[in-house]
């Protein structure tokens, strides 16, 4: 599978946890491009894109959960950020699903950018909170998302 989107530290923020997530997300956007790349047809892409709602669905969740447990203040702000971008990605769904929209390429490059974007723009921001607020930064065993998605 090509790289479309490639894991860095400048994408890690510093909790193993929400990192590993933010890994499964990347893959899941370069499995897009990789089956649109090979022209793997719609079906095949339209289940991926459903993977990738579905699993953002569960990110978002786990992230404003941390939010709330450990008192993070931007949390109103930030779960508004994911409303936003999850009422995106079903409406990217609905329109693809029923012919109005294409999987591009350039609807990939939304994709990469959308994520890239949140990570170093929106959940760095919470890294240092919650890091002070005593989430420990490193796992003591495989991720239960990691396990559960076969990333």
């Amino acid at each position: 599978m090509s790289k479309f989107i490639s894991w860095s530290d400048d994408l890690s923020v510093g909790i193993e946890e929400i990192d590993e997530q933010h890994k499964v997300l990347v893959n899941l956007i370069n499995r897009m491009h990789d089956a649109i790349d090979k022209q793997h047809g719609s079906e095949v892409v339209i289940d991926i894109l459903a993977d990738l709602a579905d699993y953002t669905k569960i990110h978002f969740a786990v992230e404003e959960s941390l939010m709330r447990i450990l008192g993070y203040p931007g949390y109103e702000d930030h779960k508004e950020i994911h409303d936003e971008l999850l009422h995106h990605v079903v409406e990217l769904q609905e329109k693809v699903a029923s012919g109005k929209t294409a999987i591009s390429f350039e609807l990939m490059h939304f994709l990469k950018s959308w994520l890239s974007k949140h990570i170093m723009d929106e959940d760095m921001q919470y890294s240092g909170f919650f890091l002070a607020a005593g989430a420990q930064p490193e796992l003591k065993k495989k991720s239960w998302i990691r396990r559960l998605w076969g990333s």
